[in-house]
């Protein structure tokens, strides 16, 4: 009897540890299905973006994006995007961008790109806020415990007049929200037009192109390269540099070397304080003689070719400027 009891107890207390064995591997097991759910949840609802300063994790969905420059701007607009926030330059007078403000319109302002309002930018919570390498430099470290910060651009390495660079922020500002296929679609057509543009060009006798910015103090043309507007009309659509136009970079231009433009065509921009260059300039004779002021081939533009070059609205644009130019 009390082997039989002796056994009963051994053969109970067997059981009891695999009931307790079992248990324990069910809690386990539950408590990893539990985290490998919660992850893939996770992983679901977020994405990792590449950029300047390493990998930022936004939500898949993103509601609200802040943008420090004016190329975003347009890449988000060109999506069916609007902004939850932009910044503003003093060169177009503190507010929206022009070519753009009309579909701004209630879209808050969050200081320049260079000195961002970072108490604007807490009011509006931003999901991500996307800059340039440029702003990063002074900015990055505030604006990313505001919200997970992305740097794009070249961080201002020379442009290399690479002609598809403008191309680059804007499919990735599309991938974020899914429209690459859009993204690409918008510069199918921009790319259409541009070649549509390039025919009639081809077909004009003479070609040569100056592109002048008056400055408060100085006459400057930009050059050949080294930026996405310069390539445009050089690369792209077949125009021709005037004599003095330089391969790279933009130069100042002085009063005597105003006789050596043989450009037959001038696009000229005027910054908002070069008013009286600029009337010193159209009363000089050096002026007068230039080929493309003699047959009335000066186009002055709004002074924001700059800004445009880089996206596909504002290059839409040029390109309806440029057509109205030639004819």
């Amino acid at each position: 009897m009390l082997r039989q009891r002796r056994a009963y107890m051994i053969l109970l207390s067997l059981l009891m540890l695999v009931l307790v064995a079992c248990g324990k591997s069910t809690t386990e097991a539950t408590d990893a299905t539990s985290s490998k759910q919660a992850t893939t949840v996770e992983e679901k609802s977020t994405q990792t973006i590449k950029h300047l300063k390493g990998t930022s994790v936004v939500p898949k969905k993103i509601e609200r994006m802040v943008v420090l420059s004016a190329a975003y701007i347009d890449h988000m607009l060109t999506i069916g995007e609007k902004p939850a926030g932009v910044n503003v330059e003093i060169r177009y007078g503190g507010d929206y961008l022009p070519y753009l403000a009309d579909q701004l319109q209630g879209v808050p302002t969050v200081g320049s790109a260079d000195s961002p309002n970072l108490e604007a930018i807490v009011q509006i919570d931003p999901d991500v806020i996307v800059i340039e390498s440029r702003t990063a430099e002074n900015s990055y470290d505030q604006l990313e415990k505001i919200a997970p910060t992305i740097v794009l651009g070249d961080d201002w390495m020379d442009y290399n007049g690479d002609t598809e660079y403008w191309t680059q922020d804007l499919l990735t500002i599309a991938g974020m929200y899914n429209k690459v296929d859009l993204a690409k679609e918008k510069i199918a057509e921009v790319e259409q037009q541009a070649d549509q543009l390039k025919a009639k060009i081809e077909q004009l006798d003479q070609k040569k192109l100056a592109y002048l910015r008056v400055r408060e103090k100085n006459l400057q043309i930009y050059a050949a390269t080294g930026h996405p507007t310069n390539t445009l009309l050089y690369h792209d659509l077949g125009f021709e540099p005037s004599a003095v136009t330089p391969a790279e970079q933009r130069e100042d231009l002085s009063m005597e070397k105003i006789a050596d433009i043989d450009a037959n065509y001038v696009v000229l921009e005027a910054d908002p304080n070069a008013q009286d260059y600029l009337s010193k300039m159209k009363e000089s004779s050096l002026w007068k003689n230039v080929p493309a002021v003699v047959t009335g081939q000066v186009y002055q533009t709004d002074s924001f070719w700059l800004f445009k070059g880089w996206g596909a609205i504002g290059r839409i644009e040029i390109l309806n400027e440029i057509k109205d130019m030639i004819q």
